[in-house]
């Protein structure tokens, strides 16, 4: 067994780096210390977070429930969004010129859907099916998602019309 001696310089580092491991590991819950740094959440922030999305939402008049995940034990929060099926409409006789310009006006619709907030998601399905496309509308009620999808310029022109069904999904997880 070799015994080791370390140099005052080697010590006075270990020591700096255990008393800032332990600081990191006292203060890592605290909120005014620098969270982005920390992989786990604290357990109270969490359920303060929870607490507070929920709360927001329904204050916001949206449609919600949670669960526990049993795998992670973390709280998840499901939101009632509305899926807006947009399908061939009666009204398909415009010329090239007018289609191109009813597709110019109608991207325009969804991007600003999406910039001002109500839409999440938007795409065209790639087969040339009675359903053409979809949008999530992230907003409180079907009267206004059925609003919102009913001001697009195609489904004014009758080129496209709008079926809505309410849908579930987990409150801020990604598409992957």
């Amino acid at each position: 067994m070799e015994i080791r001696s370390f140099s005052p310089i080697e010590g006075g580092l270990r020591g700096v780096l255990a008393l800032v491991i332990i600081s990191l590991l006292i203060f890592s819950c605290k909120p005014e210390i620098h969270r982005e740094y920390i992989m786990e959440p604290c357990p109270e922030d969490e359920e303060q977070s929870v607490a507070a999305l929920k709360a927001q939402l329904t204050q916001d008049g949206y449609q919600i429930f949670d669960y526990v995940d049993p795998d992670s034990g973390d709280t998840v929060v499901m939101q009632q969004y509305y899926m807006a099926f947009l399908k061939a409409g009666p009204n398909r006789s415009q010329n090239k010129a007018q289609a191109d310009s009813l597709q110019k006006l109608h991207l325009e619709h969804l991007g600003k859907m999406y910039a001002e907030g109500y839409a999440d998601i938007s795409g065209p399905f790639g087969d040339d099916g009675e359903i053409r496309g979809v949008t999530i509308y992230n907003v409180p009620t079907l009267k206004m998602a059925d609003s919102l999808a009913n001001s697009d310029p195609m489904v004014q022109a009758g080129r496209l019309v709008i079926e809505i069904h309410p849908w579930w999904a987990a409150k801020g997880f990604p598409l992957r």
